[in-house]
């Protein structure tokens, strides 16, 4: 197969363009599916058939050192080239996973994101690859989306956040040369939004097509569920939260909730009481009429299907549940088209 090397000007010796280069940055514990996708999506777009070679775009598996990365899952993928060996690019993608599993970006990390912000490379972070992002000090002035199940881990870290920026109900933001993703599938989508700006949109739809993706979603398409409630302090009460958005569709009983935190309905529910001013089943109660809210202007279910799906028996049940709290029916909040805002509804 003839080389592909490019010459000084960015073209190939045949004269065809160079290909849009990519650098990928692995954090420990990173997601493979948000990588996978990601990377899939540039090898099929980069070719003709399936040869998978890069025509089109150009990757690059970058890190500190060649030591293997180990993904959550456990799989292990060794970089292809150091930082000092990255030459020019025109996307550094730093692709995150688990926040609570020991250390996260190294300081060598964090400086290459620095050094890259100063070139005219475009900065992508997937998953909590915005995490890095934020810590490099790379987003000052930028909207940034996270995904809702980390947005209070966000602010929490970051409390100089100026919330107005951040968002947790959409799966990807484009802002300029800095693009955040919420991560899982929606590495797909921000894949082929970035291929859409240097390709034919037919080439990028052959590759969706591939990964037997009907078509790519928009940045403004929400995220499979709204953004995280602010967490409660006692770690007890956290899991309790944690329980609830895990099961709103079936809601676990009391007596099934204390059992899981090893505990008694009780010391569940004073402890509850005293950490979030109200009872479990009351908490319950409005987290499931909230998502039950974001998806009526989010999404283009039933009220039947909304119901089931957010735990309540039928439309009627949540028509009733869902007067008392917003004064008004289903259909009717759904006419407005006003998404309730992080830890809207919820006791104070």
């Amino acid at each position: 197969m003839q080389s592909l090397t490019a010459t000084p000007r960015g073209e190939f010796r045949d004269g065809q363009p160079a290909p849009v280069r990519f650098g990928i940055v692995l954090l420990p514990n990173f997601t493979l599916t948000a990588f996978s996708g990601f990377v899939d999506l540039l090898r099929l777009a980069s070719d003709e058939g399936d040869f998978s070679r890069p025509v089109r775009c150009a990757w690059s598996i970058l890190g500190e050192s060649l030591a293997p990365i180990r993904a959550s899952c456990g799989i292990q993928i060794t970089p292809w080239a150091t930082f000092d060996e990255a030459g020019e690019l025109d996307y550094v993608v730093v692709v995150g996973g688990l926040l609570h599993a020991g250390a996260s970006a190294s300081k060598a990390t964090l400086q290459f994101i620095r050094d890259s912000a100063g070139t005219s490379a475009t900065l992508v972070g997937i998953c909590t690859g915005a995490f890095a992002l934020m810590q490099a000090e790379v987003m000052t002035g930028y909207r940034l989306c996270v995904s809702w199940f980390h947005y209070w881990d966000f602010i929490e870290r970051f409390p100089q956040t100026d919330e107005r920026n951040l968002v947790a109900d959409r799966l990807f933001v484009i802002d300029r040369r800095r693009i955040t993703c919420s991560g899982g599938r929606a590495s797909i989508d921000v894949a082929a939004a970035i291929l859409l700006r240097h390709f034919d949109a037919t080439i990028v739809q052959k590759a969706l097509r591939i990964l037997l993706v009907d078509d790519a979603q928009k940045g403004n398409a929400p995220q499979p569920h709204p953004p995280g409630l602010r967490p409660a302090t006692h770690p007890k009460v956290k899991r309790a939260i944690l329980l609830m958005e895990q099961h709103i569709g079936q809601p676990l009983s009391l007596s099934e909730m204390a059992a899981r935190l090893e505990m008694s309905v009780r010391q569940l529910e004073r402890l509850f009481n005293s950490e979030m001013a109200t009872t479990p089943l009351t908490y319950g109660r409005l987290l499931r009429l909230r998502t039950a809210a974001w998806l009526l202007t989010s999404s283009d279910r039933t009220v039947t299907e909304i119901a089931s799906s957010c735990g309540f028996s039928d439309a009627s049940h949540l028509g009733r549940e869902f007067r008392k709290e917003y004064g008004e029916p289903p259909n009717a909040f759904r006419a407005h088209g006003v998404q309730p805002e992080p830890g809207a509804a919820m006791p104070a």
